[in-house]
């Protein structure tokens, strides 16, 4: 009859030597160099929603005004577009450079008279009438938070208004080498919901 022999396992004292550790080490460092700039890049796109979601918002508003009265108007909280309430959330300045003549004849319509306040100036006075401001941004670079800033961007002096086109903007900092008015990310819907990317801001 045989016995049985425990098994025998082999022991050894080696581990990784210093060249390996080095290779690992530089292998992640590789790997992160290229990460990070990818991410904060989709990060940044992934912020453009935004934009995106408050011009589709503002141009329902401005559709619907149209139906109505067969024009269009720059006074956006009149129409029913006010996403003041989430200022703080908001990377993107949405509205128009300025109130225009095409406004008071469209309030005349609406209204017989003019909403106080809303046609009596086209400076940053009376953000949240024409345009909204953004209370968010990305690093230091400040917020999109009056018309002289909104003014800068491509996007936002594209806007325009008529009896029958419109072009608004949504102007936002959504990336901290890109934090001015002049190259912030910046897109414009028309009166046909073509959405323009005019900066990517990013």
């Amino acid at each position: 009859m045989k016995s049985l022999k425990k098994p025998t396992f082999i022991q050894s004292n080696e581990g990784f030597t210093l060249v390996e550790l080095m290779i690992v080490v530089a292998i992640i460092g590789i790997l992160s160099a290229i990460a990070v700039p990818n991410f904060k890049k989709y990060q940044a796109k992934s912020r453009t929603s935004e934009a995106k979601i408050q011009l589709s918002a503002a141009y329902t508003g401005m559709v619907a005004f149209n139906a109505d009265y067969e024009t269009f108007h720059t006074c956006l909280r009149f129409m029913g577009f006010n996403p003041s309430n989430e200022v703080n959330q908001r990377y993107y300045a949405v509205g128009f450079q300025t109130l225009s003549s095409d406004a008071v004849e469209a309030l005349a319509v609406a209204n017989g008279a003019t909403v106080s306040g809303c046609v009596s100036s086209t400076a940053a006075s009376l953000p949240g009438e024409h345009h909204f401001v953004a209370g968010k941004s990305v690093g230091t670079g400040a917020v999109i938070d009056d018309l002289a800033d909104f003014d800068d961007n491509a996007a936002a002096l594209a806007t325009t208004i008529g009896e029958d086109t419109f072009e608004l903007a949504a102007v936002g900092v959504i990336d901290k080498n890109f934090d001015t008015g002049a190259v912030a990310s910046g897109f414009t819907i028309d009166q046909d919901k073509m959405i323009r990317n005019y900066s990517s801001g990013y």
